[in-house]
C-alpha cells in the first residue's frame, strides 16, 4: 500500500511550536551611505551648542547698544558701557576701578561679503571680514590695531567646504600658522585633527576631536598635545529647552573645571545660566520688549574660600538695552 505524501506546514517549526511567518521580523542592519555623508561644522566650532548655553556674555554695569540701518546693506552702531574694571592684585581681594567707554561701528552686509568695524575711545580699532570667494572657499580675517607697542594682532583664515569634510588654514602675525581638517565618518559622527605653530613663542601642538550629534543630543571630545582635554554634552529636551555640561582638564597644571547650564527660549525672552566647580553661578536674560528693543539682564555670583573658616563672595550685576535689529 503506497503511503500518501506528508505535507509540511511552514508555520510549524522543527520543535513543533506554531509560528506565524507573517509576524516574523527580520532585523536589517542600516548601512552607512558613505557617498551621501553630511558636511560637518568647522573644527573650531565643534563645541558650538555648549558654548551657546555656557558662555553667555556676562558683564557688570550698564550697557547700551544702538544700531541704525541706512539701507539694506549698510548700518551704523553706537555702544556705551559704564562699569568697573578688575585689576590684578597679589592678594585675594579684587580691585575694581570705575571706567567707561564709547564704541562706534560700521557694518556692511552682502550675500558674499561681510565687513564689521569698531573703534573705541581709547584708540583701539577692531575689524572683521568674511568673503565667499566661491561656493566652497571662504576667507575670514580679523584684526585689532592699537597704539600700544606689541598689542596689535591680525589673523586670516581660509575655509574650504567639501561635500563631507572641511579644511581650514590659519595665518597670523608673530609667525602663527595653523591647519585643521574634519571629516564626517557616519551621518552622526565626525572626526577631526589640527596642527599649529607659534614661531614667536617657539611652541607647536597637535589636537584631535570627535563630535557625535543626533536630533536629541550632542557629545564632543577634544584633546591636544598642550595638555588640554575638553568634553561637552548637550541634551535637547525640546526645541526651546536645552541642558548642557562641559569638563576641562589641564594635564600640565592639573586644573579641573566642570560646569552645567541651561538654555530656555520663551516667546519674548531667552534665559541662560550655569554653575561651575569654581563656585561661580551666573544667569543671562534677554527680554524682547518690542520690535527692535531688547532688555538685557546679567548676574553673576562667585563664592571662594580664601581660608578654611572664611568665605568670600563676589557679586556682579549688569543691565542694558539694545535698540535696533
Amino acid at each position: 500500500m503506497a503511503s500518501s505524501p506528508v505535507s509540511i506546514d511552514p508555520s510549524v517549526s522543527v520543535s513543533g511550536v506554531y509560528t506565524n511567518p507573517n509576524l516574523v521580523e527580520t532585523k536589517v542592519e542600516k548601512k552607512v551611505d558613505y557617498k551621501n555623508l553630511p558636511c560637518p561644522i568647522p573644527y573650531e566650532e565643534i563645541h558650538r551648542e555648549s558654548m551657546i548655553s555656557l558662555k553667555a556674555e556676562n558683564f557688570e554695569g550698564f550697557r547700551f547698544d544702538f544700531t541704525k540701518g541706512l539701507n539694506q546693506r549698510f548700518s551704523l552702531s553706537h555702544s556705551v558701557y559704564m562699569g568697573p574694571m578688575e585689576l590684578p592684585s597679589q592678594g585675594s581681594e579684587v580691585i575694581k576701578i570705575p571706567t567707561s567707554h564709547y564704541e562706534f561701528g560700521a557694518n556692511f552686509l552682502d550675500p558674499k561679503i561681510m565687513l564689521f568695524g569698531r573703534i573705541l575711545t581709547d584708540g583701539r580699532l577692531n575689524a572683521r571680514l568674511k568673503y565667499d570667494i566661491t561656493n566652497n572657499l571662504t576667507v575670514k580675517g580679523n584684526a585689532q590695531l592699537s597704539g600700544e607697542p606689541h598689542m596689535s594682532h591680525g589673523m586670516a583664515n581660509f575655509d574650504y567646504k567639501g561635500s563631507d569634510y572641511r579644511a581650514q588654514f590659519q595665518l597670523g602675525n608673530g609667525a602663527l600658522f595653523g591647519a585643521s581638517y574634519i571629516q564626517s565618518v557616519t551621518q552622526q559622527l565626525s572626526l577631526g585633527s589640527e596642527v599649529f605653530w607659534a614661531g614667536q613663542h617657539r611652541k607647536s601642538g597637535v589636537g584631535f576631536a570627535a563630535r557625535y550629534n543626533t536630533d536629541k543630543w550632542v557629545a564632543t571630545g577634544q584633546v591636544a598635545s598642550t595638555g588640554m582635554v575638553a568634553l561637552s554634552y548637550v541634551q535637547k529636551l525640546s526645541e526651546k529647552v536645552s541642558l548642557a555640561s562641559d569638563f576641562m582638564f589641564n594635564l600640565m597644571s592639573r586644573d579641573i573645571t566642570a560646569s552645567a547650564g541651561y538654555d530656555y527660549i520663551l516667546r519674548q525672552c531667552r534665559l541662560r545660566g550655569k554653575i561651575d566647580s569654581n563656585g561661580c553661578t551666573s544667569a543671562f536674560l534677554e527680554e524682547r520688549l518690542n520690535v527692535g528693543l531688547t532688555f538685557i539682564l546679567s548676574a553673576e555670583v562667585r563664592i571662594s574660600f580664601a581660608l578654611l573658616d572664611h568665605m568670600k563672595k563676589d557679586y556682579k550685576f549688569g543691565f542694558g538695552l539694545t535698540v535696533g535689529e
